[in-house]
């Protein structure tokens, strides 16, 4: 093959294809919405601990003596 061959197949090759950019626009939009709901679920457990701050409390006050007597367990 000579050299003018191998660059009229190189651009009769490129003819053929559309916009890479265009056809692959479908996984960023799809990687952008998996993340966005994935952000959603770590956003909707934020400041669980202090939803029932009632129960910790009282949870505490029963249980002191249990730390102060065993330690920290290691």
């Amino acid at each position: 093959m000579t050299l003018a061959t191998i660059i009229a197949l190189a651009a009769e090759e490129t003819e053929h294809h559309g916009n890479v950019a265009l056809e692959t626009v479908g996984y960023g939009v799809t990687a952008i919405v998996v993340f966005g709901a994935l952000a959603l679920v770590t956003l909707s457990y934020r400041n669980v601990a202090n939803r029932h701050s009632q129960k910790a409390e009282a949870y505490a006050r029963a249980h002191a003596d249990d730390v102060q007597r065993a330690g920290h367990g290691h």
